[in-house]
């Protein structure tokens, strides 16, 4: 609490902060509510204007003809725990120490001296709620309440993590679903869960329309096992896993209906986007991440692109597209110039991209580059404008030859490696079929020289070089 004290004490000096930073655009008079919706394992393709074929999202769709939508909008890492790490630290996810997906075994979790979203505008008078997925630590000392978050009602990590695991029945114990710190119920059922998600959510919104608000969506699908309430059973042409898109969508359609019914409509930014993308070897049970490659566990585009769609009546252009890139490590500090927060003391890597969100006229990425990793801390591709480079790795992808399946079980992977670096354009090339790097030899080195900067600063597993800024995760004291 003593963090949140001195906060409220310097107000005024954040006012003349924000005047004064190297930020051009004014923050809106109004401190704005800000929420971010915020789905699992949904594929790029997999909401009506970015091309799906055959999943009806009538709200989502309706979202982005009153807002921005954005092409080229990506994650830090396509995996649970470091994909959130990343969006609510406005860090890479191996800067704060947070890889793979975290378990119930996992003695760690975001450390609590990070600074998350919820803590930048907390202070600022915001009453704060993470409703849905957390996976950053199950542990009391690593839940949302001690992170910024007034109100956590949710599944402490990903709904898969049960008895009933198709390949590990009987590891993990019962699902939890927890009411800020406490066990409130264990699941033997998930089918109204997209649905309680966003009665509390409605209900959180009701409760603070004379207060400014952070509310963090986190839904726990489509991450399989999939599960829909009655109301959408059946009622897509793409089976179960579009029915439970269909419900997502609704929740959306939901929120958005209540900023209009208490007029918040004019003052609530609205952003909608996905952790990762597809788990490409559940198969029917996955999502689709056309016409991007491969999915979720990668690096590749089909791994880390997401769909995203940003809301914001009388802000942001209507029915207009961003194509220049982005990342969910640049929301932190959009927020907090948007919401005068402060920014945290310690290193992020995210930046202020208010301008590209509004598509003012000629602006481009405040960043040189953006950089992927993955697994323990493998350095896997480095992003420059529409060009990215893949540095030499081993990644999985489906193994070719297996039946289709839809029945919850998963086909297998097998591990492939790229043996030097390819260069693709990804203006022009969104599969990523055309290796140019023999073709642009001085983009590679330009690359190469960046790799080499990210690496001396986050280190790089592949080359076994230990990064001279990382933090710690939180550790449980054992003493």
């Amino acid at each position: 609490m003593t963090k949140y004290i001195l906060f409220y004490l310097l107000i005024p000096a954040l006012f003349l902060h924000c005047s004064l930073s190297k930020a051009q655009h004014k923050s809106p008079a109004k401190r704005p509510n800000i929420i971010v919706i915020f789905t699992d394992d949904q594929g790029y393709e997999d909401v009506g204007v970015f091309g799906s074929p055959d999943i009806l999202t009538p709200n989502l769709d309706q979202m982005a003809a009153e807002g921005v939508k954005f092409t080229n909008f990506h994650v830090a890492q396509a995996v649970c725990s470091a994909s959130r790490a990343a969006l609510l630290t406005g860090s890479y996810s191996n800067r704060v120490g947070i890889h793979g997906a975290l378990n119930h075994t996992s003695e760690y979790g975001l450390n609590p001296e990070e600074t998350t979203i919820a803590e930048v505008v907390k202070p600022l008078g915001y009453r704060t709620a993470i409703i849905g997925k957390w996976h950053l630590g199950h542990h009391k000392e690593f839940l949302p309440t001690r992170q910024g978050f007034d109100e956590f009602f949710g599944l402490p990590y990903s709904n898969d993590m049960w008895p009933h695991h198709p390949e590990n029945k009987g590891y993990y114990p019962p699902l939890p679903l927890y009411e800020n710190e406490n066990i409130i119920d264990t699941l033997e059922n998930q089918h109204l869960l997209t649905t309680w998600y966003t009665e509390r959510a409605l209900d959180f919104i009701e409760r603070n329309t004379e207060t400014p608000f952070f509310l963090y969506l986190a839904h726990s699908m489509p991450h399989v096992p999939l599960f829909v309430s009655d109301k959408f059973k059946g009622k897509s042409e793409r089976g179960l896993y579009g029915d439970v898109i269909m419900e997502i969508d609704w929740s959306v359609g939901q929120i958005l209906e209540a900023l209009k019914k208490h007029g918040l409509d004019d003052n609530t930014l609205v952003i909608f986007t996905s952790d990762n993308g597809p788990w490409l070897s559940y198969s029917g049970h996955s999502g689709s991440a056309n016409p991007l490659r491969e999915g979720k566990g990668t690096s590749w585009e089909g791994g880390v692109r997401v769909p995203c769609i940003m809301r914001w009546p009388g802000k942001l252009p209507a029915g207009k597209t961003q194509t220049e890139a982005a990342m969910t490590i640049d929301l932190l500090p959009t927020i907090a110039h948007l919401t005068g927060g402060q920014l945290p003391e310690h290193k992020i890597d995210g930046l202020d991209i208010w301008p590209l969100i509004q598509l003012e006229e000629n602006e481009t990425s405040p960043h040189e580059a953006y950089y992927i990793y993955y697994n323990k801390n493998e350095l896997q591709a480095v992003l420059m404008g529409h060009w990215k480079l893949y540095l030499p790795h081993a990644y999985r992808r489906i193994r070719a030859g297996q039946p289709f399946r839809d029945d919850g079980i998963p086909i297998k992977y097998e591990m492939t490696k790229i043996e030097k670096p390819e260069l693709y354009h990804l203006g022009d090339d969104i599969s990523e079929t055309n290796n140019l790097a023999d073709k642009n030899p001085e983009v590679v080195e330009k690359m190469l020289q960046l790799a080499q900067q990210a690496r001396e600063d986050m280190g790089d597993a592949l080359m076994q070089m230990e990064g001279k800024n990382l933090r710690e995760p939180g550790r449980l004291d054992v003493n």
